[in-house]
Order: C-alpha cells, then structure tokens, then sequence
C-alpha cells in the first residue's frame, strides 16, 4: 500500500509539470507584463522556453528595490523583480536583527544620481487630556494568573477608578492609574488562578458603591487594602487609652524645650511683670507688611493701611524653576498683596512678653481635680498689646472637652484685628473671664505635673503666660523634612495621619477644642504606629 501511495502522488506531480508547461506560454503571452523588461540573464545564460523578458537590444530595466525607514536605497541594493532580496550587509555595531521592509517602491536603475526613498510618515497620536491606562510589568513566569488576563482586569480596574476620581482627577491625574495598579497587585496576592476573576468583580462591585470624593483625603480614595488600613488605624486609636507610663518616653527634654522656644524658668530680673500692658503710642514693625507704624487703638487706626498677603509661603515650581508661592492667592513671592487692613504687631522675646503681662508656673495640685493627661490649644487676636489670648479649650485623655472659654483683654488693652479667619472669634462680648481669671480657672485641670499635648504648645503657654516643663509636642513627634525651624501644619499632619480635615472653616476660621483633639489623636497615632512590628 505504501508503494501505491508514493507513486500516485508522484504520478499527480509530473502530470502537474506537465501541465505548467503547456499552459505557461500561454499564460504570459496573452499578457506580455515582462514584455519591456531587459531579461536579467541575458541571451546566453537565459534557459527559459519562452522567455517572459524582453532579449531586444535596449530594452529597459526597470526593477523593483525595498525601501526602508533607517537609510536609502542606492543602486548597488537593487534586485530584479520575482527575486527574493538578499540580506544587506551590517555593520558590526549595528544589531543582527531586521526590521521587516515597510513598502515597495519603484525607482529606475538607469539614473545617474542616487535614489531617494522617502519612508512612510508615521502615523501622528492625537494628544490628550484623559490619564492613560497603566500597563502591567510583570514577570510571566512568576504570575499565578495569566499575564493576558491581568492586563484585561487592570483596563477595568482604571477605568472604575477614573470614573469615583473624576471629581479630583484634575489634581491628581495620576491616583488613578496608581490605585489600579495596587489593587490588581492587591488582588494577585491574596488570590489564585481560580479566585482571580472573581475578586477582581466583587472590587468593582465595590468601587461602584463608593461615594465621589471631594479631595484627595476622603474616605472613598484608595485601594481596598488601604481603606481597611486606614480603618484599622482609626478604630486603634480611638481605641487606645493613653497612660502615664506611654507618655513619660515622649515628653519634651529640656533641651528639647529650650531649642523649640519654650521657657522654664521666670528671671528675677524682670520684675513682677504687666508694667506695659498696652503699647499705645508707640511705634512697632507691622507684623503683616514691616512697615512701622504707630500703635492707635482701632477706632483711631487706619483699617486699610496694610497691604499684605495673609497665606503661608510654600516652595513649588514655576516652568522648572524653584519658586515660593503664597498659599491665599498663589501668587508667587513676593507678588501683588491679596487683602488689606490695619496694621498689627506681633512680639516673640519673652521679657517684652513679661512687661505685657506676668509669667507664672503652674502649681501643684491642691484641689485633686487636676487631669493627669490634658490637650491644650489657644486661638490668638491682634490687640494694642500685641498678640493676646481670645479662646482657650482643654480636652481630657479620651479627647472629652472639659474647658472652652472666651478671654476678655485686661484693662488699657483693645483688639485691633480678631484674625476671623484664623481665630475664629468675631467678638468678645461674651467673654467673661480675663487672662488672670482664665489662668486661675486652669488651675483646676493642669497642675505642675499635668502632662501636656499640644501642636506648637510653646506658642500657647507663652501667650498664656505659663511656664509648664511636662509638655508633648506633635512639631517634635513629626518634625519638618527641613528641620527646625520649620515646622508642619496641624491640618497637614491630621489629614496625612488621621485621615481627618480639619480647619475647613474658610474665612470662619478654625476650632480650638477641634485642634487639642487633633493632636490628642496625633500623640495616640505616634504610640499605635511605634507598637506595630
């Protein structure tokens, strides 16, 4: 049977040849494509019966070369047509490996000057606004999933992303593409080939589910895994009850305390104090613009005298260039002033501070009612004794308010600017207690060996003129990248650590009892995170 097979099929062949033969004359004399062709063998060499080319004498040679995208093509690199084209040669630096030929051209051997190919332009991408899709970079052979499949779900994942985003895209135009990738990542690792598919649908189920975030720390922004960590991070420390044992190792050295300005003791060469209570009639630096000035009560002071802008100056980049920006208007230092009016002073040094009004230390508890862990926030206004004291709150261990009052200024002494937009107190005029009464009312809460928490708390004593040594910092705790003497905002430090925006108000300004919970919460933050392995 095999014999039979074999010579069936070599039967089939030579009847095939036979046939090619016979039809071939017809085939190309009824079309005579070749016909103007010079034949590439010649007379002698050619064997061909009939020959499609042309053997006249001049007969032209028009031939067909590929053209590439890398050089042009000369007439050394033409080859005839119905032949395969040989490699051409490469250099020793350049790769082994070609690029497939892109198009054929036509060009004529017979011309004197080199030929010129002009590669095929590339097709332009339109440019775009909308973040790209991320691409998957893995290594297939350590992947439980296929590779393919990964990609597939990471599309879907994005564009879920970019949908609950779009409220926020604009800042953020890459938290997307970022939180898509993680989220795949996250679902590779906790799944299997099998699981794969379906967790990726029941975390889009979610994504659907999560309300659209108005800023970057709401709860709907993050992978699943990094809610459920927030999560858990909030519920520790709401959880944590603070002890004095936690707190000893964070309390402020006394060097500590001497760097970051705090006072610890009261010279007995500035006297009893409170001597100059208000500096009417004298000149001063405005705080706000450095002009000087004479300090006049409000009713006689000029309340758009100063020009000046009232936000911090934070480094950026403008077209490459490190710039400082003012965060109220964004202009870029020192710019056009946003806001206007009166001129204000601001004074640091502690006997200026003493001559306003007396230091005094904290006592011992007498009355057994003194908390043993308190934080401690003060809101500030621009008077004719400088900056004083208008509201005071002190929240307990669990973050309970237990004092929050109003402080009437002490006699001789008037507000020039109430700072709304930072202090938050339009008016006094229900303030019942002055600073001395203020202090004597603390002394029911905070004794000399209170343990006290506050964010930037050397500016609250001072301005409360008490000299406390037991004190924690959360400027300490979380000191700026730069170092000292910058230090980090409450707000940024709350909304990095706590997941909590504080200090929204706008121009209704901000919370004193909302602050000391603040960096109550911090303190709780800084002990959780210390304790994880």
């Amino acid at each position: 049977m095999l014999y039979l097979r074999v010579w069936h099929m070599l039967a089939r062949s030579a009847a095939a040849f036979q046939w090619l033969q016979l039809a071939r004359p017809a085939m190309f004399s009824a079309h005579g494509h070749f016909s103007a062709i010079a034949c590439p063998d010649g007379d002698r060499a050619c064997k061909r019966a009939p020959c499609p080319f042309s053997h006249a004498a001049g007969a032209s040679r028009t031939m067909f070369v590929v053209a590439h995208d890398a050089e042009p093509a000369s007439s050394s690199s033409t080859i005839p047509a119905k032949r395969p084209a040989a490699p051409s040669p490469v250099s020793s630096s350049s790769s082994a490996r070609h690029e497939p030929p892109r198009k054929l051209q036509r060009v004529e051997a017979n011309t004197a000057s080199p030929q010129r190919v002009v590669p095929a332009p590339a097709p332009s991408t339109p440019s775009t606004s909308t973040p790209s899709a991320p691409t998957l970079r893995v290594n297939a052979a350590q992947s439980k999933v296929p590779v393919i499949l990964r990609q597939t779900m990471l599309q879907t994942l994005f564009d879920h992303f970019l949908a609950l985003y779009q409220p926020i895209i604009s800042k953020q135009p890459d938290l997307a593409a970022s939180h898509a990738l993680q989220q795949e990542a996250e679902i590779h690792e906790r799944t299997n080939k099998i699981t794969y598919r379906n967790a990726v649908k029941t975390c889009l189920i979610g994504l659907k589910k999560r309300p659209p975030p108005d800023s970057v720390s709401h709860i709907s922004v993050g992978t699943d895994g990094q809610i459920a960590e927030r999560k858990r991070a909030e519920d520790a420390v709401a959880s944590l009850v603070l002890t004095r044992a936690m707190l000893e190792p964070l309390l402020l050295s006394e060097a500590s305390m001497l760097e970051l300005g705090y006072m610890l003791d009261i010279p007995a060469d500035w006297g009893p104090g409170g001597e100059a209570p208000s500096a009417d009639g004298a000149e001063m630096e405005c705080d706000r613009c450095k002009e000087r000035y004479v300090v006049r009560p409000l009713d006689q002071a000029d309340e758009r005298a100063c020009k000046f802008h009232w936000g911090r100056l934070i480094g950026t980049r403008v077209a490459g260039e490190r710039q400082r920006m003012h965060t109220c208007c964004a202009e870029i230092a020192p710019g056009n002033p946003c806001d206007i009016g009166p001129h204000v002073f601001y004074e640091k040094e502690p006997a200026l501070l003493h001559a306003r009004h007396a230091f005094s230390l904290t006592e011992p508890d007498e009355t057994g009612t003194a908390l043993d862990i308190a934080a401690l926030d003060c809101e500030m206004v621009y008077s004719t004794g400088g900056m004083r004291i208008a509201r005071v709150s002190v929240v307990d261990s669990a973050g309970n308010m237990v004092f929050d009052q109003l402080v009437r200024m002490d006699a001789g002494v008037s507000v020039i600017d109430f700072n709304t937009r930072f202090s938050g107190v339009t008016s006094l005029d229900e303030a019942v207690l002055d600073l001395d009464g203020t202090r004597a009312a603390l002394k029911s809460y905070i004794s000399s060996s209170t343990i006290l928490i506050g964010h930037a708390l050397d500016n609250d004593l001072k301005t409360l003129r008490m000299v406390h040594t037991r004190c924690i910092d959360t400027v300490a705790l979380f000191p700026h990248k730069a170092g000292w003497p910058y230090r980090r905002a409450l707000r940024d430090l709350a909304r990095e650590c706590l997941n909590r925006t504080i200090q929204n108000a706008g121009a209704a300004g901000h919370s004193s009892v909302e602050d000391s919970v603040a960096a109550l919460d911090l303190v709780k933050f800084y002990i959780v995170e210390k304790r994880r392995p």
